[in-house]
């Protein structure tokens, strides 16, 4: 890596508001713990607001911004490839938001990596029953998540019985061919993922506060266990 790369990351890392070691940063960018300190102690000197010191850890104080970005043809890759992904078989919103965003990417790359974006051969093609009204409730689900939102919803399971659930939704996931919900299902009182295309019915219904035993963490831990127990 670049000394300037370097840099750029350590800038990048301590913009995080979060007090950072420098043996982290040693081991993220491999190389050595005296050169984490001598790059530090280079962008003091430039001017840029970093606190700490060594054996304790850095932080940038809140405020500073760097110039506009500029990509490797590798992230240019990887960008346009996940947002047509997104764009294909992401919610309503997640589409437009993907749209937007490699708009905004190729108007600010030179002419190379403009046409490096636009040339990316790897295309997402949605599936027929990628509905817009599954589109919808992706959106509505995710917003629920982020909002911690409540939700009644009317779902068929795989045998086509049809329950009226209250969940508080967790997370996301996203499996390559459907969508999935994480929850805490009020009416069983433990964790169940739910297909999103087997939802019916989804309206939000106030929010909740997230209590021990009902997180996203504690459902990781308890699949973790699930797991082990299983080997």
């Amino acid at each position: 890596m670049r000394r300037a790369d370097r840099l750029f990351q350590i800038v990048q890392t301590l913009r995080t508001g979060r007090l950072t070691r420098a043996r982290d940063l040693a081991e993220r960018l491999e190389v050595s713990e005296r050169t984490i300190y001598r790059d530090v102690a280079d962008l003091m000197k430039s001017g840029l607001p970093i606190d700490g010191e060594a054996g304790v850890g850095y932080v940038m104080r809140a405020g500073y911004d760097l110039p506009p970005l500029m990509f490797t043809a590798e992230e240019i890759v990887a960008l346009t490839t996940g947002a047509r992904m997104v764009r294909a078989w992401g919610g309503a919103g997640m589409a437009r938001g993907a749209e937007s965003a490699l708009e905004k990417i190729t108007s600010v790359l030179p002419d190379a990596l403009r046409d490096r974006a636009e040339g990316v051969s790897v295309h997402a093609i949605a599936k027929p029953d990628m509905t817009d009204e599954v589109r919808a409730v992706i959106d509505r689900l995710e917003a629920a998540v982020n909002d911690s939102l409540r939700i009644e919803m009317d779902y068929t399971d795989e045998a086509g019985h049809r329950t009226t659930r209250a969940v508080r939704p967790l997370g996301l996931w996203y499996w390559g061919q459907v969508w999935t919900l994480v929850a805490w299902c009020e009416l069983r009182r433990a964790f169940r993922m739910f297909r999103l295309d087997r939802i019916r019915r989804a309206e939000a219904a106030g929010r909740f506060d997230p209590e021990p035993g009902q997180t996203l963490t504690d459902f990781y831990a308890a699949e973790l266990a699930r797991r082990c127990a299983d080997t």
